[in-house]
């Protein structure tokens, strides 16, 4: 059995954890499947965007702890391998020109919440929860969570959520700013379809350059952003859809972007 099952609807990726029996925890081959797949999605000029979701009841519960104890090397070395392809795939995820959207069908916790972070944007089903899960068990956050989580809800936040490691409701969820917005139980999906599908009408090439701008923004100087802004303001001009945005404007029409999509 394939332990990620993905498919296309309307240009978007759907990729989906396939191990509901163990709440979709993810073993080396697992990210191997899912670092592969964002890889190849990231160089698809017919992706329009992608969403990660799992099957079952939960989103994904990071690292298999029986897979880590197994391990012939021990449990130090096991977590130093996993880590290593799961923070490939994280970058995957954080380099992706296109939108990528975490449908959260049920507990993200560990490394599915650090990996629900890293996504673009989040979508989360009422009953579905948050939860670092690595202090209570004895162990540090991974997958970039001590990066993100800060820029998310604020340094404070950040520290109550890896010292106390609470137990996030959806609702809690959204007036933290973890997530973008609730909705009912079983619809995660097609919400994240339908929100991805407005992106037709929105330039791609702004998107990427938008995303790779707010990452870099954190590490440059001031003068250093301004220069990167300019570069990336100069390149999207240059871009299809930059000129496509120009004519349309001054023709006082609704523009037409990402004409690829349906070439």
């Amino acid at each position: 059995m394939e332990t990620v099952r993905w498919e296309f609807v309307d240009s978007i990726a759907i990729l989906k954890f396939n191990r509901p029996k163990r709440y979709n925890a993810f073993d080396l081959e697992t990210l191997e499947i899912l670092c592969k797949c964002l890889r190849d999605l990231r160089i698809d000029p017919k992706v329009l965007g992608v969403v990660i979701t799992g099957e079952g009841k939960a989103f994904c519960t990071g690292g298999d702890l029986m897979w880590i104890t197994s391990h012939e090397g021990g449990i130090q070395k096991a977590l130093y391998e996993l880590a290593g392809f799961y923070h490939s795939t994280i970058l995957e995820i954080k380099k992706m020109p296109k939108p990528v959207v975490a449908a959260l069908n049920g507990i993200a916790s560990g490394g599915g919440f650090s990996m629900a972070l890293a996504c673009d944007f989040r979508i989360m089903e009422r009953s579905a929860r948050l939860k670092q899960g690595y202090t209570s068990n004895g162990l540090s956050i991974d997958g970039g969570g001590s990066f993100t989580l800060q820029r998310l809800v604020g340094i404070q936040r950040a520290m109550e959520i890896l010292a106390l490691d609470p137990d996030i409701s959806a609702e809690t969820a959204l007036s933290w700013g973890l997530v973008n917005k609730v909705v009912e139980d079983g619809q995660s999906l097609q919400e994240a379809i339908e929100f991805l599908k407005g992106f037709r009408d929105r330039s791609l090439d702004s998107f990427a350059s938008s995303k790779r701008l707010l990452q870099e923004a954190s590490r440059l100087s001031f003068e250093e952003v301004l220069e990167r802004e300019r570069e990336m303001l100069s390149l999207c001009g240059g871009s299809e859809n930059g000129q496509e945005g120009v004519r349309a404007f001054l023709e006082k029409r609704t523009p037409i972007f990402n004409k690829w999509l349906d070439s």
